[in-house]
């Protein structure tokens, strides 16, 4: 695998962000930069990294505060030039209550909008082709689910935003990967009661991400059948997908 020096992962205090610190402080990353908002669990993490070898960098912070992050990012870049940066932070909606939709959205796409802006300001500015923005958004991206209407909104959003950005940067040597995982264990799927096909811990899904950055794919989206099935359901007419939705478990 390729070496990336110094990492930054939102969302890195549990699932898949926890993984990703994990995977990389194990495979030679120098410096690794994690958030999270619980403090707690982040420091567990970083004791977790800093055994593997990395020096580790901690905040307890909230994605949706534009200033705070801000001044995080600009810390960080100070200490070390980032190589490759996690937009992970995430949460799902729960019950669709107006305060869990305003909450949904606040923090799945401002959170991301927070996290990457600073940084792809700073990357035009550097000459260095190791600039890798990779932001988490989800097989549910694909297609609007009447189970969770906010959080595949929100992952939509992201999706489509990172997948445009790839483009528009690529004239910068900024590469840009969009994550699109199926359901990986996580204190989001934790809480699920609906039946959760080809379900896969969150080391397993570090693993997939970390190889197919390295190879600059885009669009990592796995696993394959859940990618190929919620494909097929975006393209059908809406009469046949919303019949097939229909009769599909919700959760409780």
């Amino acid at each position: 695998m390729k070496k990336h020096a110094n990492i930054l992962i939102t969302g890195a205090s549990s699932g898949i962000g926890e993984a990703l610190a994990q995977y990389y402080a194990a495979h030679g990353a120098e410096k690794l930069f994690l958030s999270g908002r619980n403090t707690e669990r982040l420091a567990q993490v970083a004791e977790r990294c800093q055994r593997a070898g990395a020096k580790v960098y901690t905040r307890q912070i909230d994605v949706t505060d534009r200033e705070a992050m801000q001044n995080w990012l600009n810390e960080c870049q100070k200490i070390a030039d980032l190589n490759l940066v996690f937009a992970n932070a995430g949460v799902s909606t729960g019950e669709e209550t107006p305060e869990n939709i305003y909450n949904t959205f606040s923090t799945n796409i401002m959170g991301v909008l927070n996290t990457i802006t600073p940084v792809i300001e700073r990357y035009k500015q550097r000459a260095d082709n190791d600039k890798i923005i990779a932001i988490t958004a989800s097989i549910a991206g694909y297609h609007g689910l009447c189970a969770c209407p906010s959080y595949s909104a929100t992952k939509a959003c992201v999706k489509a935003y990172g997948e445009a950005l790839r483009g528009a940067l690529q004239s910068y040597g900024i590469q840009v990967n969009v994550i699109c995982p199926g359901f990986v264990k996580s204190r989001i799927t934790d809480k699920n009661t609906c039946p959760m096909p080809f379900f896969m811990s969150a080391e397993k899904a570090a693993e997939i991400i970390a190889a197919r950055i390295d190879k600059n794919i885009g669009l990592i989206a796995f696993p394959w059948p859940m990618r190929f099935a919620t494909w097929l359901l975006s393209i059908l007419p809406n009469r046949l997908s919303d019949f097939i939705y229909a009769k599909l478990p919700h959760k409780v």
